[in-house]
This record gives C-alpha cells, sequence and structure tokens, in this order.
C-alpha cells in the first residue's frame, strides 16, 4: 500500500521508501524513514497534496511523492 491511498485521520507505519537518493535525504532530513509512524493530516481539494505528521513535526508532500512510499 503507498502512503496516497490512506485516509485522513489514519495512522501506519513506513515499511520502505521507493526513491532517488535526493528524495530520500529529503524524506530523512524530516524523519520520513523506514519504522516511522505517520499519521495524515488532511489532503488538498484534488489530493494533489496531502500534510502528514510525524512525531510534532508536520509535513506536506504531492501526491507524486507521498506514492514513493510503501506503508502497512
Amino acid at each position: 500500500m503507498k502512503l496516497n491511498d490512506i485516509k485522513k485521520g489514519q495512522s501506519t507505519t513506513v515499511i520502505a521508501v521507493i526513491a532517488g537518493r535526493e528524495l530520500k535525504n529529503r524524506f530523512s532530513s524530516f524523519g520520513l524513514v523506514k519504522g516511522a509512524k505517520v499519521t495524515i493530516e488532511g489532503h488538498s481539494l484534488a489530493k494533489k497534496t496531502m500534510e502528514i505528521r510525524i512525531n510534532k513535526t508536520h509535513i506536506a508532500l504531492r501526491s507524486s511523492e507521498a506514492e514513493k512510499i510503501e506503508v502497512t
């Protein structure tokens, strides 16, 4: 399952990040790594972007970025 398949208010755990080195490093700097617990805070109207929370950090991701993150 991909991160952009998760609905608002649900929590999940990251299994893998399937992206290039640059994007992986960006995600890693936010704490978005294997084993991280992620909560979906909301989606834009067209579902092009989403807001997620990792611990106390809020992050906005594009849908194209979220589909590179596998979750349980």
